[in-house]
C-alpha cells in the first residue's frame, strides 16, 4: 500500500496567535481541514499520515524543531506528500515541501 502525507497549516498567523481562544478554534480548524483531505486519499487507497493529528494541541511541551524534525522523518518515508491549499503560508508546511524536493518525493497540490 503507498503512502500519502499531509501537508499544510497548523497554527494561526498574525495577531491571531496571541488571543489563545481563537488560537486553539484555528488549530482545530486546521486539523479537521487536514483530516478531510486525508479521508480522500484513505479513500483512495492509500495510508495516510496526518501530522496534525499526531501532535494536535502539544504546543509548548518541547521545541517546535522537534516536532517538525520527527515529522520530517515521518514524511521521508512516504511515497506522496499532499500539499493542502495555503500550505505556503505555514512555515513547517514550506520545510516540509523542501524536503520533500530534495529527496525528490511525488507532490501533490490539493
Amino acid at each position: 500500500m503507498r503512502t500519502a502525507y499531509i501537508a499544510g497549516p497548523y497554527r494561526p498567523r498574525g495577531i491571531w496567535k496571541r488571543v489563545p481562544v481563537v488560537k486553539w478554534l484555528i488549530i482545530a480548524w486546521n486539523i479537521h481541514r487536514a483530516r478531510k483531505v486525508a479521508l480522500r486519499w484513505w479513500r483512495a487507497g492509500y495510508a495516510v499520515i496526518v501530522p496534525h493529528g499526531n501532535t494536535a494541541f502539544f504546543d509548548g511541551r518541547c521545541p517546535d524543531s522537534v516536532w517538525l524534525s520527527g515529522d520530517l522523518e515521518i514524511m521521508r518515508r512516504c511515497d506522496v506528500v499532499v500539499m493542502m491549499p495555503d500550505w505556503e503560508r505555514s512555515g513547517g508546511a514550506v520545510a516540509e515541501h523542501v524536503v520533500a524536493v530534495e529527496y525528490g518525493l511525488e507532490i501533490v497540490y490539493a
